[in-house]
């Protein structure tokens, strides 16, 4: 409530802000943070662990990204000389996988091609149906 003031005949009220209640509010929820805080579950993401898997498949299909974004096809350690074109991947995994859908493919890119040419490769390849795709890994670092 403002507060009276007078001076001879005359009055006027002061205005003023009363902070006590802003205090005591903050730290309310200061402490109900506070508690609450450890509560809070984060996020967990389970990623592939690398190494984990002891015999490789007997057949697979690689697709190997090249330095310059070249693509190379290769089946059971036996790779194709002919160049890739990004159109013809599709078509090429279906030929060599024939009635065995279950062949995995799985891409190699070295360390500096960029993301997006690995991320076009497996768009290509999902988006055709192809379900076993995956990516290849350097074990131990």
């Amino acid at each position: 409530m403002p507060g009276v003031a007078g001076r001879g005949g005359r009055r006027r009220t002061i205005n003023e802000i009363n902070m006590v209640p802003f205090i005591d509010v903050m730290l309310v929820l200061l402490i109900i943070f506070m508690v609450s805080a450890p509560l809070i579950t984060t996020g967990v993401v389970d990623l592939p662990s690398v190494g984990k898997a002891k015999t490789q498949p007997a057949h697979v299909i690689h697709i190997v990204v090249g330095d310059d974004g070249a693509l190379k096809f290769r089946k059971d350690e036996q790779a194709d000389p002919a160049p890739l074109q990004l159109k013809d991947v599709l078509r090429r995994v279906r030929e060599a996988q024939g009635s065995d859908a279950t062949i995995p493919v799985v891409i190699s890119a070295d360390r500096q091609v960029k993301y997006e040419k690995v991320v076009e490769v497996m768009d290509r390849l999902q988006s055709g149906g192809i379900q076993r795709v995956g990516l290849a890994v350097r074990q131990g670092r």
